[in-house]
């Protein structure tokens, strides 16, 4: 049995050697076949790069060689061509071989790097062949490309033209220079096509170039010099003799517009447009319509700087009507609350800090009053345009208004002095009833005796009114202490009022309570005695032990009477 096992194991060990063995073989197989491919396709790529269709484009080139510049690009293009084989054919099939015997030799690594040197000049003669295929096709592709080109630009150029004719007024004063620059068009299309005659592809090509560049200028000047002609000769001299005049209209109104600086802006306008005008004689038009639009859009500006100070100045007599009338009020006000005060100082307490506060009050509105003066002066002296004089005046407004706030806050402080004592006095006149309201239903009821708690907090309401009261017969009063003293009167006697309901409530239910229970003296003998001990309690004025004694003992003998004869207690109340 061991033997077999043993056996088996041998089998298993030797087969799955085998298979490795096997499978690494095989691996080795799959790279080197893998690798061979590759070397192939270098082959195959080195061999692509010069093609047939590079060679049929230089024969073609060999043909149209009547002019010495495109028999030197021949030669020039041929020499790289060469260039480009004898390298392929010698140094990169020398580099292709070494790598197939690299792979032959299982020596990956070197082949490795032997494949990278290979890409490297694969791409780099690729690139250089693509350079010399593009600049040959620009000669044998020229002549179809140029016609093409040449038709294209004729049409354009002719639009343009007649674009020029058909408006030959609104080119004036340059017309004579734009009729120049189409002669000169005109030139290079028979420049063109003297090169094409003659084969000379190259010059030909540059001429296109010329020509489309000429065209798109000459496009551009049709375009945009007679908006410029008309803004420069007509539209801008006319803006700015409307600003002129209305500028010299509104200074002899009584209107500040130094600061626009108008005299000198309009000269330095002039020498731009002088210089603008030189330009478009020389069809120079580099940023000329928007020098003109900008200086459009600076005397739309001008005339309304000039709205905006018409504006401000009804906006700024408006405000001074407001202020006065409004300064008057307050100054009346402040007239009439010196008064107050006079009176208040008499009446009340009043702080160092209020006495203060309206001297400060009185200095601002001075000051406000003076600083209003010195801005309406400048009006006679017209030194300010009015946008200005009128925000000044805004300020001035906003701190009048501000000051106003505070003289009312001020007042109603004053006011509030004797809302206090008013109100202190009504108080004080209920807080009086609500007091003789105790007396009265501790007397209503009878009590066998009243509790000492009651008789002092009594004794703290009564003193409590009677500081009241003191305070209300000082001349002047503090508002402060007063305050002070009614919530402390009203907070006893409120405090004495639940103290007198709670005996008397205490007291009436207790009673209840001991004439209810007389029906069980007779039948348990504890019923009895809780009663006497309740009684006892009630004539000594403990009320509410009284109470709970009562209801305790009957709940023994007739469980839940606590809460009915409580519900019961509570309705009657009600």
């Amino acid at each position: 049995m061991d033997n077999d096992i043993i056996l088996l194991f041998v089998t298993y060990y030797a087969i799955t050697v085998v298979s490795i063995i096997l499978i690494l073989n095989l691996i080795q197989y799959l790279t080197k076949k893998n690798l061979k491919n590759e070397v192939k396709l270098f082959d195959i790529k080195k061999n692509e790069i010069i093609d047939g269709d590079i060679l049929s484009e230089l024969s073609k080139v060999e043909t149209l060689s009547k002019t010495e510049t495109i028999k030197e690009k021949y030669e020039i293009w041929k020499s790289e061509i060469d260039k480009i084989k004898e390298e392929l054919d010698s140094f990169v099939n020398d580099m292709i071989i070494d790598a197939d015997f690299l792979v032959e030799r299982k020596d990956y690594k070197d082949y490795l790097e032997k494949k990278i040197k290979i890409e490297l000049k694969l791409i780099e003669a690729k690139e250089l062949k693509d350079r010399v295929f593009n600049e040959i096709k620009e000669i044998t592709l020229s002549e179809e490309r140029n016609r093409s080109l040449i038709t294209d630009l004729k049409t354009k150029f002719r639009e343009i033209v007649h674009t020029f004719i058909s408006s030959k007024d609104s080119f004036i004063p340059i017309d004579k220079q734009i009729e120049m620059q189409i002669e000169t068009i005109e030139k290079k299309f028979h420049e063109f096509e003297y090169a094409m005659e003659s084969q000379d592809y190259i010059i030909a090509n540059k001429l296109v170039e010329v020509i489309d560049t000429l065209i798109k200028h000459l496009n551009t000047i049709v375009e945009e010099v007679p908006p410029a002609v008309v803004m420069a000769e007509t539209i801008i001299p006319k803006r700015l003799l409307e600003i002129k005049s209305t500028y010299e209209n509104l200074s002899k109104r009584g209107y500040q517009l130094d600061y626009l600086n108008i005299e000198y802006n309009i000269d330095e306008i002039n020498k731009k447009i002088t210089d603008i005008m030189s330009r478009l004689r020389l069809l120079n038009l580099e940023d000329v319509l928007f020098e003109l639009r900008t200086i459009l859009e600076y005397t739309d500006s001008v005339f309304n700087d000039f709205e905006r100070e018409k504006l401000a100045r009804k906006e700024y007599e408006e405000s001074v009507t407001i202020f006065k009338s409004k300064i008057k009020k307050i100054n009346d006000i402040m007239n009439k609350l010196y008064g107050r005060v006079v009176d208040a100082k008499y009446n009340y307490k009043l702080s160092e800090e209020q006495i203060r506060e309206l001297n400060f009050l009185s200095e601002e509105l001075g000051m406000l009053d003076e600083d209003f003066d010195k801005l309406y002066d400048t009006t006679k002296t017209t030194s300010f345009p009015y946008t200005r004089l009128n925000k000044e005046l805004e300020l001035l407004i906003i701190k009048l208004s501000k000051e106003e706030e505070k003289i009312d806050e001020y007042m109603q402080s004053i006011g509030n002095m004797q809302e206090d004592e008013k109100r202190a006095r009504e108080q004080l006149e209920d807080m009086s009833e609500l007091l003789e309201g105790c007396k009265s239903k501790i007397r209503e009821f009878k009590l066998p005796l009243i509790p000492n708690l009651y008789f002092i907090e009594l004794k703290e309401a009564i003193e409590a009114i009677r500081e009241v009261n003191k305070e209300l017969d000082r001349k002047p009063i503090n508002i402060d202490v007063l305050n002070t003293r009614v919530d402390t009167a009203r907070d006893l006697v409120f405090k004495l009022n639940n103290t007198t309901n709670e005996i008397v409530k205490s007291a009436m239910y207790a009673e209840n309570a001991i004439i209810y229970g007389n029906r069980y003296r007779s039948k348990k003998q504890y019923i009895d005695e809780g009663l006497n001990k309740a009684e006892l309690l009630f004539i000594r004025g403990e009320y509410k032990k009284s109470l709970e004694l009562v209801l305790n003992t009957i709940d023994i003998i007739e469980p839940g009477i606590y809460k009915k004869l409580l519900n019961h207690f509570e309705k009657n109340s009600e």
